[in-house]
């Protein structure tokens, strides 16, 4: 960009494109030669780069001696902002982190299921009018694509409890497009609900997120509603990922 305009440039290349990462791999090996030699465990992603030490008082060391042989032999610039010193679950890598325990497990961070939330939220946003088809539709070219990145993570438990908060998510939004008490009575009575029933949570005042929890909702648009209706299940891939020979 040059005097606010922005210009096509004939030298470098793109942050964030395909060859930012192999460009990085010729300019750093020499970094991992010498964390080799040194006898340090590390995990490097282009320019992104873990190494671990038992202590705080040898990471301070060692960030300290790495950082002046990336400046002066390398004569490269170390992002201080992102430098740290800490406990490895309460840093992230490429989206991973750590749980606390013993024999450490990897899990996804906590800002990637932020980013994935938000990412859900859009496409299950009630005030949008996209019929369920399309929802669901857009749910599992995301979904599948993220499950297949973070199928790494040993906690599987997180991919449970997302299928069921998405689920609920849609229940929401199919509440919201019935509309009407009338409308929503006799598609409870489609879903073989007692007309009881059916009338009661029909006409109930319940706002739309509070009754997508109901027993009377969760039974009816369970699990075997939404694969009938195409839906794929987080938990079901992650288990296909990570134990399918």
């Amino acid at each position: 960009m040059i005097n606010g305009v922005v210009s096509s440039t004939e030298e470098g290349t793109p942050q964030g494109g395909p060859l930012s990462p192999l460009l990085s791999n010729f300019v750093l090996d020499e970094l991992d030669k010498e964390l080799e030699k040194r006898g340090h465990k590390f995990v490097r992603y282009a320019d992104d780069c873990n190494i671990y030490v038992k202590t705080e008082r040898a990471g301070l060391r060692v960030m300290a001696s790495v950082q002046r042989f990336i400046e002066e032999r390398l004569r490269l610039k170390v992002n201080e902002k992102k430098s740290a010193v800490d406990r490895p679950w309460k840093r992230k890598f490429l989206g991973f982190s750590f749980t606390v325990h013993k024999e450490p497990k990897v899990r996804i961070a906590k800002s990637s299921l932020v980013r994935m939330k938000k990412k859900i939220r859009e496409i299950t946003s009630r005030k949008m009018p996209y019929s369920m088809e399309y929802r669901i539709e857009k749910l599992n070219q995301y979904l599948i694509g993220w499950c297949g990145y973070f199928a790494l993570a040993d906690t599987s438990s997180i991919f449970n409890r997302l299928d069921s908060w998405i689920k609920r998510r849609l229940r929401m939004c199919l509440w919201r497009n019935w509309k009407k008490p009338r409308t929503r009575v006799r598609n409870l009575i489609r879903l073989k609900v007692p007309y009881g029933k059916a009338y009661e949570w029909g006409n109930t005042r319940k706002g739309y997120w509070r009754t997508s929890k109901s027993p009377i909702l969760h039974r009816t648009l369970g699990n075997s509603y939404w694969e009938s209706q195409g839906l794929k299940s987080l938990q079901v891939r992650y288990k296909t990922l990570r134990y399918s020979s």
